[in-house]
């Protein structure tokens, strides 16, 4: 068997895990962690458009929100709301593809635990119990893995939250922004900023992810390895 059969085994198989568990127990942490990867999109995008992250929280419902101060004007305000689904797919892109094509498998899994606990900081400033146990417990997770997983353990499961999180970003998208529209979601602040309206832009957005799944996934199973 060759070795990009075997990683398209592999790919095959995470797929079937995710979907016979996509709504038990196993899936739920992943499913907050992509809720974490949203918000901090937005915050992060705040940053850059030169305001400040003010808090973030995390609830039990799957859902969360991202408090910013920015400069007031259309451009920050667009970018900010843009961020988070196409920034939490990025991520978890770039977390797979790490996983999958090079061997920082330890260092990933320390950055992620970074991440976790500089978001573990803002969710801190909400006050919300979930979120920060949840988050505290997640960058404690990532760190302990590092010293007590055994590399293959760790890699493998660095690459099934990478794809996780981007087959969540997508079916998230359909739900929040196509299925349902008008219920407050970032495609509807954009709506109301441009007139667009925000089935269209969820569409795009649809689309984008996909796009961007399929090159993941093609370049994961790619002859050679990236260091």
């Amino acid at each position: 068997m060759s070795k990009t059969t075997k990683e398209t085994l592999i790919l095959i198989g995470m797929f079937i895990i995710a979907i016979l568990l996509w709504d038990t127990v196993v899936i739920y942490p992943i499913k907050i962690f992509v809720v974490m990867l949203h918000e901090i999109s937005h915050g992060l995008m705040a940053e850059l458009m030169g305001g400040d992250i003010v808090k973030i929280e995390i609830n039990h419902m799957i859902g969360g929100s991202c408090t910013t101060a920015h400069p007031p004007g259309f451009w920050p305000a667009f970018m900010i709301a843009s961020a988070g689904y196409i920034g939490s797919l990025i991520l978890g892109a770039i977390i797979f593809l790490t996983a999958a094509r090079t061997n920082y498998i330890k260092f990933l899994a320390g950055v992620i635990g970074v991440g976790s606990l500089i978001i573990t900081y803002y969710v801190i400033k909400s006050g919300e119990l979930f979120g920060i146990l949840f988050c505290a417990g997640f960058t404690l997770f990532m760190f302990a893995s590092i010293k007590y997983l055994p590399l293959n353990i760790l890699q493998f499961l660095l690459k099934f939250i990478g794809l996780t999180s981007c087959l969540y970003v997508i079916l998230d998208i359909k739900s929040d922004l196509i299925s349902r529209t008008g219920i407050g979601s970032d495609a509807d602040q954009i709506a109301q900023m441009t007139g667009i309206p925000s089935i269209t832009i969820g569409i795009l957005w649809l689309v984008i992810a996909i796009v961007v799944v399929y090159y993941m996934l093609k370049k994961s199973v790619a002859k050679g390895k990236s260091y």
